[in-house]
């Protein structure tokens, strides 16, 4: 169970909204065909890695494939939507339960993250340096060795 996977020099996690573009070969004719839609699991590892694919057909119609990656039809993968971080199951099959609207909010979940993760890295960035050091002329003197005398005053109390 993984949450992230790697083809060639991409990598992608589960959430994320993929475009996978496949060689099919017909006859003798060979031609380049795209499946765009929202990965909802990884299994295996290494070269035993496949991944499944979900997107919405012609009629409201959830269709769903799974590539290996190690496929050699397999040409080329992007990345159109990040929704990773706002992912927190490694298979997230709850989805074709979902409506299309339930389903945007793991990507705003994911936006929120990363504005707030740059937000604190800022923050940080901006705590971390170091304080400047004060000008000769700012400088307070230190106390004097003059002893104050501290006033006490005395309670009568009536007995």
């Amino acid at each position: 169970m993984s949450l992230k996977a790697q083809h060639k020099d991409v990598t992608f996690s589960v959430g994320d909204s993929l475009k996978i573009v496949q060689k099919i070969t017909e006859g003798e004719k060979k031609r380049l065909q795209a499946f765009e839609g929202l990965l909802l699991g990884i299994k295996g590892k290494n070269e035993n890695t496949s991944i499944t694919v979900r997107r919405i057909g012609a009629g409201q119609i959830g269709i769903e494939r799974i590539f290996p990656l190690a496929s050699p039809t397999i040409e080329k993968i992007e990345v159109t939507r990040k929704g990773g971080r706002g992912v927190r199951h490694a298979k997230i099959y709850y989805v074709r339960t979902k409506s299309k609207k339930e389903v945007e909010k793991i990507y705003s979940k994911a936006s929120k993250k990363e504005i707030t993760k740059a937000a604190k890295k800022s923050e940080k960035a901006k705590n971390t340096k170091r304080p400047s050091k004060p000008s000769p002329k700012s400088k307070k003197p230190y106390p004097s060795s003059k002893k104050t005398s501290i006033k006490t005053s005395k309670r009568t109390s009536k007995k």
